[in-house]
């Protein structure tokens, strides 16, 4: 046994534990029926923990095994929504029932909050509305937010092979959450986030209302373009703003270990990573593996790129400012954009770009990710101490660097909720995957990835500790739900470092406005103004 690790309080075992139920699900129910359309019953899109589907329908869109623990609170029930009057419905009786209700689209979010919580809840499963309707003519879509990202990419891609959409490449990943905070994909420096190319949205408010950007407002379209929908309503479907990409891209992996001079380089790509044309997408990788020669464990760093345009172009312009990487033709991949998104993406690795349509994950795991932000290059000195802690580690992390600059330092940070713009050199994400269940195996892989955080501390962004809020960290707080009410100072430890203070007040101005009972409340969500109690 690794006492060290056992000894560690776990958040599984201080917050995941059983409740009683305070509504029959027979009443809830009854309450559905009473309240939908008649045209679209809700019968066969309810299950209860009586129903045999239950399991395979809450289990299906669970992305992290953590949460999947038997030990997990389970909702009262699902409802798959076919139908905007399923979501009006439900939100009229957990109103009526004083039930949380849980908004889920692709399962994606990293601590598992839409499909868990501590108080009475039922989840309101969205991946039934997954229309897609693209338009070339006026270079836009209307997607669903249970449409998956994979899914836009491939009806984009079927209508035009120039055109494309600056998103993640995880494809499996849901509309909804996804955009609505700020996702990014390796077109972010040319195009910017997800949030900068959408025109409009249809969501569903608290008091049931179906509403366009126009009957919304701009405030409320501003809170859902980067600060998280579920926060202030039910997102419908997005309209989003297609962008140009060449009939063929270019892609390379380049990778170096310690003893191929990758720490020089790694110290080279934080000068020059956010400088770059803004057609040039140089993501950078950091894993501990054991080195073949010796059997000893060592560094390896991994370019993996992007370029929209052919592999001439790209040589050229790395000669003139990268010349240390060292590319060469032989290098260098020429496709389309659509097949990038495969090449990109680890979980497809071997596949065809039809498979951007299958809405499961090969292989799921267990894991913890944390965020972090590079104002300032890590000197060559802090960079051998890093890789040194990296090694030391007995559950290694592995640390991914995404680069900013371009587009995106040229967008104000007030313009949408995320704020993470000019001053960046990248984004760093922090993770950890691991198949065996447990809580002392997840105390010891999350304790492993706290380590490596803590010692980041001198290197990265300061008051605050800056971290992105579509890569949700449950270490950074926890707003407790008691009810309706949720303080504001809990909601601040984690809101400023994903919002920064002035977005993250002007979020709880227009979520106090618009949701002034906080009825749209999570773990993480936007708290009302401390002063603010709705009779």
């Amino acid at each position: 046994m690794r006492t060290s690790c056992f000894a560690i309080a776990s958040f599984l075992a201080i917050f995941f534990i059983p409740f009683s139920w305070a509504t029959s699900y027979e009443d809830f129910v009854n309450c559905l029926e009473d309240n939908s359309h008649p045209s679209y019953p809700t019968s066969s899109i309810i299950y209860t923990r009586d129903n045999p589907s239950y399991s395979s329908v809450l289990q299906t869109y669970i992305r992290n095994l953590r949460f999947n623990e038997t030990t997990m609170p389970k909702p009262l029930l699902i409802i798959t929504a076919l139908h905007a009057s399923h979501i009006q419905a439900s939100i009229v009786c957990a109103k009526q029932h004083h039930l949380q209700m849980k908004i889920r689209s692709g399962g994606h979010d990293y601590e598992g909050i839409s499909y868990w919580s501590e108080n009475p809840f039922f989840i309101l499963d969205l991946f039934n509305l997954s229309a897609i309707n693209v338009s070339i003519e006026t270079e836009s879509a209307w997607v669903q937010t249970g449409a998956t990202m994979g899914e836009v990419f491939y009806r984009i891609a079927e209508k035009s092979k120039t055109h494309g959409f600056p998103a993640g490449v995880e494809p499996t990943v849901g509309v909804g959450g996804h955009i609505s905070g700020g996702g990014y994909g390796n077109m972010m420096r040319k195009y910017g986030l997800t949030v900068d190319n959408i025109v409009d949205a249809e969501v569903i408010n608290v008091n049931g209302r179906i509403l366009d950007r126009k009957a919304m407002g701009e405030d409320l379209f501003w809170a859902i373009s980067g600060g998280g929908a579920s926060s202030f309503v039910v997102l419908l479907s997005y309209k989003i703003k297609l962008v140009k990409v060449p009939a063929k891209v270019t892609v390379f992996n380049v990778a170096r270990t310690l003893e191929q001079n990758a720490t020089d380089l790694v110290y080279r790509w934080q000068h020059v990573a956010d400088k770059l044309h803004d057609d040039i997408f140089i993501r950078l990788i950091l894993k501990v593996i054991n080195d073949s020669s010796s059997g000893q464990k060592t560094i390896r760093a991994t370019f993996f790129t992007l370029f929209l345009g052919d592999s001439n172009q790209l040589l050229s312009l790395l000669d003139h400012s990268f010349p240390e990487l060292g590319l060469k033709k032989s290098d260098c991949i020429e496709m389309s954009w659509l097949e990038s998104v495969v090449y990109y993406n680890s979980n497809l690795t071997g596949s065809t770009v039809k498979d951007l349509l299958q809405r499961q994950i090969p292989h799921r795991t267990l894991f913890k990710r944390k965020s972090d932000y590079l104002k300032k290059p890590i000197p060559r000195k802090g960079l051998k101490s890093i890789f040194k802690k990296m090694v030391e580690l007995e559950y290694p992390v592995q640390l991914t660097f995404n680069p900013y600059g371009g587009k995106m330092a040229r967008i104000s940070p007030s313009a949408k909720p995320f704020p993470h713009r000019k001053g960046n050199i990248c984004k760093i994400q922090y993770a950890i995957d691991w198949d065996d269940g447990g809580v002392e195996a997840a105390n010891c892989h999350v304790e492993s990835t706290r380590k490596l955080y803590d010692y980041m501390t001198p290197y990265v962004s300061k008051s605050p500790r800056e971290s992105f809020w579509n890569y949700r960290d449950l270490d950074l707080g926890i707003n407790h739900n008691n009810g309706e009410v949720q303080s504001y100072t809990q909601g601040a430890a984690y809101g400023i470092k994903y919002f920064k203070a002035a977005n993250f007040n002007r979020l709880v101005m227009i979520k106090t406005k618009v949701d002034p009972t906080n009825f749209f409340r999570n773990e993480q969500s936007i708290p009302l103004l401390p002063s603010f109690r709705k009779k």
